[in-house]
This record gives structure tokens, sequence and C-alpha cells, in this order.
């Protein structure tokens, strides 16, 4: 006798698409992400090196991704920086569905130059941020790299992420921080894909 083949997952072939608008006194943002894209981007925020690091993170997580983000940069990269890391993370979550049938958890070690940043995520509903990434310098041109910190939490608290990510070694500020980025990517680029031997929610507890 044959085994019985599983249920698919309640997810499974579901579209996973979200569109966030946020709008403060200080930020206008508008998010559409899609969790099962091929990396495509469009990202304007008026911050160049933030732009390029939200454009790695759609391309290595094969996430496609638009922001539109208008912010007070004339005063502080800070409200920008924070804001789009809130809607960024509403908008996954709410892209995320149900969570039936992901696979929850995933981490990357990623190496970049002289560089290297672990990063790994548990998408279980129950946020956390612990961010071990000393920099010796925080200056990426125009841009502060503490900034990426305030991003991170912002993200995971929205999004409803435990999220760790260390610098294990690593010199130039830039790498790191892009180190940073990709990595996140490729560890939600794992934790949200379908486990096709993943029937409900991947808990014991019976709720994300």
């Amino acid at each position: 006798m044959s085994p019985k083949a599983k249920e698919p997952s309640a997810e499974a072939g579901a579209e996973r698409v979200a569109t966030i608008a946020r709008k403060t006194k200080e930020t206008a943002i508008r998010i559409r992400i899609d969790l099962d894209g091929s990396g495509q981007y469009d990202v304007s925020t008026g911050i160049p090196f933030f732009d390029h690091m939200l454009e790695s993170f759609a391309r290595h997580g094969l996430f496609d991704l638009e922001i539109e983000a208008k912010g007070d940069v004339e005063v502080d990269f800070h409200h920008t920086v924070e804001d789009v890391g809130i809607s960024l993370g509403q908008a996954f979550r709410e892209a995320l569905g149900s969570a039936s049938g992901i696979r929850r958890f995933g981490s990357c070690l990623l190496p970049m130059a002289e560089s290297k940043v672990e990063v790994a995520v548990d998408v279980s509903n129950r946020p956390y941020l612990v961010y071990q990434m000393s920099l010796d310098n925080d200056r990426i041109g125009s841009f502060d790299a503490s900034l990426v910190e305030d991003f991170m939490y912002a993200f995971s608290q929205t999004a409803g992420i435990d999220l760790h990510v260390e610098k294990r070694y690593g010199k130039s500020p830039h790498h790191c921080v892009e180190a940073a980025f990709k990595g996140l990517a490729r560890a939600l680029r794992d934790a949200v894909a379908i486990d096709p031997r993943e029937t409900g929610l991947p808990t014991v507890k019976g709720a994300l």
C-alpha cells in the first residue's frame, strides 16, 4: 500500500503580495512586496546608499520590491530609514498571510571581501533584535551606518521576526553593512519558503 500523500500547504500557490502606504509629518512611503518574485526592484528613498542596500535585499531575497519614500532628508536620514523599516516590516507581515507551510527559520553566513556577517531569523511573530555590528567608522559617504540598527529594529518589530545580526569580522563599514542586508535577504528567503513536507503552521503552539 502506498503511503497517503499529505495535503498541500494552505499557502501553496497562494499569492503572497502586499502594498502598504504610510504617511506622517516626516515621511510619505509606499511599499509593494511579492515574497515569491524574482528579485525585481524599483527603489527610491532619496538616500542613494540606502537604495543600494534595499535593492540588494530584493535581489538576493528574490522578492519583487517597490519602494517610494519621501522624507525630510534635509533634516536627517533617520526618519526615512526608520519609517521605511516600519513600512517594509508591515508589508512583509501582511504578504506572509497565515504563514502556513513556511520553513520559519533561516540563516546565512555571508562573506563580502574582508568582512563576514552572520544573520539568523525566526519568523515567529515574536519580534526581537540582537544587533552586534561594531564598526570602526560609522560613515559611508554621507550615510550614517548606525542607522542600520534603527532599520533592523523597526523591520523586525513590525514584521514579527526574531532577528540576529552579528559581524564576525571586517573593516570596511560598506562591506559589513552590505553583507548584513544580503544576509538578511538570504535568511528570509529560506525562512518564508514553502516546505513541501509542512502541512500547517511550523509550531506546537497552534499559532505564530
